[in-house]
């Protein structure tokens, strides 16, 4: 399996979609150079990930920001604090028990580095709270897999609704279908959508 390790590797896949789709060249000519993305991965990292669902990146941040300060990054540590421990810190009632089940979930994450994405996905949504949207971008991300894509992510949905000049948003099915193209550079692409939406963003005041 390709794993991104470096912005050489990123270039390597954009220069690949760019010659693969003139669309995809188009919107790269206005992002420029893609970024690398990479955040890390183990237990924090997933944590992470499940502390920012469904709330604004600068929430996510700050509520992040004070798991980090009270050491709250380990499984041991989780479990210590318990429910009081992490409402304190702004975690909600439901993700305080995603967090708690993370903790106990005993997850082998040097492991995941070498099993299949599909074998990866079927570990992580075992657990509450991480549905496959959340294995997806720990994937992409924490584990820099190259041939992997979020169909199911609003953003992605909509750049490539602008990019391909489409009549709606695609449904996750049609952007997987859309993305199958796109293999084996789908992370690449992925990076491409989400550099693509956050300029669109900025330049029309998409919401």
């Amino acid at each position: 399996m390709r794993v991104i390790a470096t912005t050489q590797d990123v270039a390597e896949g954009a220069a690949w979609l760019a010659q693969r789709d003139a669309r995809l060249a188009v919107a790269l000519d206005q992002t420029g150079p893609l970024p690398l993305r990479l955040s890390g991965d183990g237990f924090a990292a997933l944590l992470e990930k499940i502390v920012s669902q469904q709330v604004s990146v600068a929430a996510a941040r700050a509520i992040w920001g004070r798991v980090e300060a009270a050491g709250l990054i380990t499984p041991a540590a989780i479990l210590e604090a318990g429910d009081e421990g992490l409402r304190a810190v702004g975690l909600s009632r439901p993700k305080i028990r995603y967090a708690a089940a993370l903790a106990r979930a005993d997850i082998d994450f040097a492991a995941l580095h070498r099993q299949s994405d599909a074998q990866v996905i079927d570990t992580l949504t075992a657990v509450p709270g991480v549905g496959i949207w959340t294995a997806q971008v720990y994937l992409m991300f924490g584990l820099g897999r190259a041939d992997v894509f979020a169909p199911g992510d609003l953003a992605l949905q909509e750049s490539a609704r602008l990019i391909f000049d489409l009549p709606s948003r695609p449904k996750p099915a049609e952007l997987a279908r859309l993305a199958d193209d796109w293999s084996p550079w789908r992370a690449v692409a992925a990076r491409l959508l989400f550099a693509y939406y956050r300029l669109a963003k900025d330049r029309e005041g998409m919401t």
